[in-house]
């Protein structure tokens, strides 16, 4: 598969089938990218710099909000506060750019 790109989908479940389908050649492409030395190499100082440019925040929400937050999450194979700081990153992301254009 390699650079190969992935495509655009119209569902998350016919991306799931993609993935999935597409496992063992993805799987080989990365194992033979970590025996060429092609992998992204984080420093334990470059993790510490990510941890320390975030806060940690407190924020009420109502209980059928996050227990549908935490189902679309289970779904997706995410812990439910990466999920929300995924999709607030999109939201303020699109509000960016509906005020600018």
């Amino acid at each position: 598969m390699s650079k190969n790109k992935v495509p655009a989908f119209r569902t998350e479940a016919e991306e799931a089938r993609w993935w999935y389908a597409h496992r063992g050649e993805l799987d080989r492409d990365l194992e033979d990218a970590a025996r060429r030395g092609a992998l992204k190499k984080i420093s334990p100082s470059d993790v510490l710099k990510r941890a320390a440019a975030s806060r940690v925040i407190s924020i009420r929400l109502h209980e059928g909000d996050l227990a549908r937050l935490r189902r679309l999450a289970a779904q997706k194979g995410l812990p439910y506060q990466t999920y929300m700081k995924s999709l607030l990153h999109q939201a303020i992301a699109r509000e960016e750019r509906r005020r600018a254009g």
